[in-house]
């Protein structure tokens, strides 16, 4: 039987799954992006510490949240509130001209049910390898399994880490919203002028301190005792 070479049907089809592939913040879709969101407490007072995440083709989102856990489609600290888009044909170096995701919620596999060389067959190598890891904020963490993912895209040609992944979202980061942008930054700027206000220098002092020592924790446990942070 010929294969239906419409093409109408065609452009019709190609129409649809361009659409599926849009942002959609309200839906929490953010197809082929790196997410992240401010967390509790932790960003109060270090405002460009939060939690990050990296979407599939269908834009669901993938975060590790815990022990042996990947969260998938329930971002584990709420909505996402910065994200940055990634162009899997330009910035990725292994082929990923293939697509696993139809455009009509399913996933695909080649004739011979092997795995595909797509963008969603990366992430799905690193969930496997991360739900059998266990989860430390100081060694193996959201970053960790973020990283690990662009490694294995080969994006922007790897070498990605802990340290430099954080330094990209914090100076290339879209925020989603003007809403989200207020969300993560008010909480910081309320605690701060409190901590400054009641607490005068001791507050400043111990914020220094406690800033740089998390810094420095990463740095030296990324570039100098290099199987300290895990990837």
């Amino acid at each position: 039987m010929e294969p239906d070479s419409d093409p109408e049907k065609l452009e019709m089809m190609e129409g649809s799954f361009s659409q599926t592939m849009q942002i959609d913040p309200k839906r929490a879709r953010y197809p082929c992006s790196i997410v992240w969101s401010p967390l509790p407490v932790i960003s109060w007072f270090i405002p460009f510490i939060g939690h990050i995440g990296i979407c599939r083709e269908d834009g669901v989102i993938l975060d590790f949240a815990g022990p042996n856990f990947v969260c998938v489609d329930n971002f584990a600290f709420g909505a996402a509130t910065r994200y940055i888009p990634v162009s899997k044909e330009k910035q990725c170096c292994i082929p990923l001209s293939q697509t696993a995701f139809n455009g009509e919620g399913r996933y695909i596999q080649d004739e011979n049910g092997g795995e595909l060389r797509t963008w969603d067959d990366a992430l799905r190598k690193s969930t496997q390898e991360f739900q059998h890891r266990a989860y430390n904020l100081f060694t193996c963490n959201c970053h960790s399994f973020v990283a690990n993912n662009l490694n294995r895209l080969a994006f922007l040609s790897g070498g990605w880490n802990v340290v430099n992944l954080a330094i990209f979202i914090l100076f290339n980061g879209r925020w989603v919203s003007t809403a989200s942008m207020l969300r993560s930054i008010i909480p910081f700027v309320v605690v701060f002028f409190l901590g400054v206000t009641f607490g005068g220098f001791t507050f400043l002092k111990f914020w220094f301190i406690v800033t740089s020592v998390l810094i420095g924790w990463f740095i030296l446990g990324t570039y100098c005792f290099k199987n300290l942070i895990q990837l």
